[in-house]
């Protein structure tokens, strides 16, 4: 595996935190993944055994023998919780919000798939798409994305979300275009390390018993994690042999 063991290990540690806060709180309102089981046929069951199987991935990947293993692993567990979010969006094809927690899954799926297969055309369409997507999300939810912004950060919370919707719609364009991507990958995994710490590690300081606080964080991380991976194996690639001078 052609990944640095701190990239493995980042996107281990933000696989391991979603999987293990998901079945501690075992809440089905605000935690995307097991309501997308708790919601169809399937059942919880399967989603409390496929996050114990995300954690046993998230370890191993720190295993160099046992690491593509491990990433093989995670890409079947994600693949599959972002194939459960597909009824959702057939059942309501004009509502956005099933759009956005099919994304959630994909961004952690393409640093699977980064890290297993290396950076490719699949992890680069996949993440490129849920940069488009979380840019969409903010245009939609500016109002809620601005009234996160922590009022002390000035000039005031609608110019960071107006920023920050600009800066994921570039990142979706050079990744896409595979110009500049690994510096757009790397860009927008610091932009979601800042706004997780900024927004909500103090939400989850101050109200440790709302679970919501708790899941978008951990969201936020999962995602943060497929990106790190990315930007990892984006690297990995350049130094084992690309002639690719971006």
């Amino acid at each position: 595996m052609k990944a640095a063991l701190w990239v493995r290990a980042a996107f281990g540690v933000a696989v391991i935190g979603f999987s293990a806060l998901d079945l501690r709180w075992h809440d089905a309102a605000t935690w995307q993944s097991l309501y997308a089981f708790e919601s169809s046929a399937i059942g919880s069951g399967a989603a409390n055994a496929l996050m114990g199987l995300a954690i046993l991935g998230g370890v191993g990947l720190v295993i160099p023998r046992v690491a593509r293993h491990a990433a093989m692993l995670l890409v079947i567990v994600f693949g599959v919780f972002a194939i459960a979010c597909l009824p959702a969006i057939l059942a309501a094809p004009t509502h956005f919000d099933p759009y956005d927690g099919l994304f959630e899954q994909v961004a952690a799926l393409s640093g699977a798939v980064a890290l297993r297969f290396g950076y490719g055309a699949p992890s680069r369409i996949g993440f490129g798409a849920c940069a488009a997507v979380f840019a969409l999300a903010q245009v939609i939810y500016l109002a809620s994305t601005a009234a996160l912004v922590p009022a002390w950060i000035p000039p005031n919370g609608t110019t960071w979300a107006i920023a920050t919707t600009i800066a994921f719609a570039l990142a979706a364009t050079a990744i896409l275009a595979d110009r500049r991507a690994r510096a757009a990958l790397g860009f927008t995994a610091l932009m979601l390390g800042i706004f997780g710490a900024l927004v909500w590690v103090p939400h989850i300081a101050m109200r440790p018993d709302a679970h919501l606080n708790w899941s978008e964080g951990a969201l936020t991380l999962l995602i943060l994690g497929g990106f790190v991976a990315g930007y990892g194996a984006r690297r990995g690639t350049r130094r084992n042999g690309s002639s690719d001078p971006r």
